[in-house]
């Protein structure tokens, strides 16, 4: 998911994966599974099959670790911020953990063609000495709505030729 900002002369553009559900929803559909599974449990201990309920509890504290992890994994996000004389980009879940500052007059984007039809290209804002991939999780439909926002503020500077990537 691609959304972008401009206040004044200052472009914010914000990229992050796409969530198929909220935090909020996959705790209802943990409480949805985990009443029926705890009292089957519940039941089976009371007529003396005790083994289940350490098994009930260990498959919800599993599900729920892997929800929570990929919930996680999803409100990771690029926040890349092109003002008059920088371009600035901020990386990390949350809140960035890590953070590139660039001159604006030495800032250029580099594009690499896709290998496969389904990917988008990959993009990368370079300077003179740092380099930094932006959107290498996005869709390809975001991912062209990302170059064509950076397109409008940034120079191509390098532009891949199909068939001599390298993975």
């Amino acid at each position: 998911m691609v959304h972008s900002r401009r206040s004044g002369q200052e472009l914010v553009i914000v990229a992050k994966p796409n969530h198929s559900s909220t935090w909020r929803n996959n705790r209802n559909v943990l409480l949805l599974i985990s009443v029926p599974s705890l009292a089957a449990a519940i039941g089976f201990t009371i007529l003396g099959a005790w083994p289940v309920l350490p098994f009930a509890g260990a498959e919800l504290l599993a599900l729920t670790a892997t929800l929570y992890y990929v919930n996680w994994k999803l409100e990771y996000r690029h926040v890349i911020t092109v003002s008059e004389d920088s371009v600035c980009i901020d990386k990390g879940h949350y809140t960035p953990k890590r953070h590139w500052r660039f001159d604006r007059d030495q800032a250029a984007l580099a594009v690499t063609p896709e290998l496969h039809p389904w990917d988008g290209p990959r993009l990368a804002v370079h300077g003179d000495r740092d380099s930094v991939i932006v959107g290498d999780f996005l869709n390809r439909d975001d991912c062209l709505s990302l170059l064509a926002l950076l397109r409008k503020e940034l120079l191509v500077r390098t532009h891949s030729p199909r068939g001599r990537i390298r993975a």
